[in-house]
């Protein structure tokens, strides 16, 4: 670009649903793209990192929590046009379950979430952080199908 601007670049991110039961783990964000929406624990891939290595460090860093048996489940292709400063990103979504099923989720970074809780996959809170919303109206479960492996 002209006058050194560097355009803009696809970043990369992670999610992590963290399933207990039939239930997910969701946090209310603060940030400047999608601020008091509801969304799964992640960020950003760093360089060199594996999926499930980001999902992991993501997750631990967030909530403090965990994860055992992590696996690719999508991905998808979010513009942010509309947002005060656009973005673009790739997101990879992994699913998990907890390594120990009595830890608790702690708020560890709270300019970035408001807490953490359990909710009901058939009964989300609003609202959702558009990415998930949208994946959420396409009809899709982030739990396995019947008679396939279980986390």
């Amino acid at each position: 670009m002209e006058n050194g601007a560097s355009s803009p670049v696809p970043r990369v991110g992670v999610v992590v649903f963290l399933l207990r039961g039939k239930t997910v783990l969701l946090g209310r964000r603060r940030s400047s793209i999608g601020d008091s929406t509801f969304a799964l624990p992640g960020g950003h891939l760093e360089f060199g990192e594996s999926f499930e290595e980001c999902a992991a460090r993501e997750l631990k860093e967030e909530t403090g929590l965990d994860l055992d048996k992590i696996e690719f489940v999508t991905v998808t292709n979010n513009l942010f046009l509309d947002e005060p400063k656009p973005a673009h990103y790739v997101t990879i979504f992994m699913r998990a379950g907890l390594k120990d099923p009595d830890q608790v989720p702690q708020t560890v970074e709270p300019d970035k979430c408001d807490g953490w809780g359990w909710y009901e996959w058939d009964d989300l809170p609003k609202p959702l952080f558009w990415p998930l919303e949208k994946m959420v109206q396409s009809g899709f479960s982030p739990f396995p199908i019947q008679g396939s492996k279980e986390l």
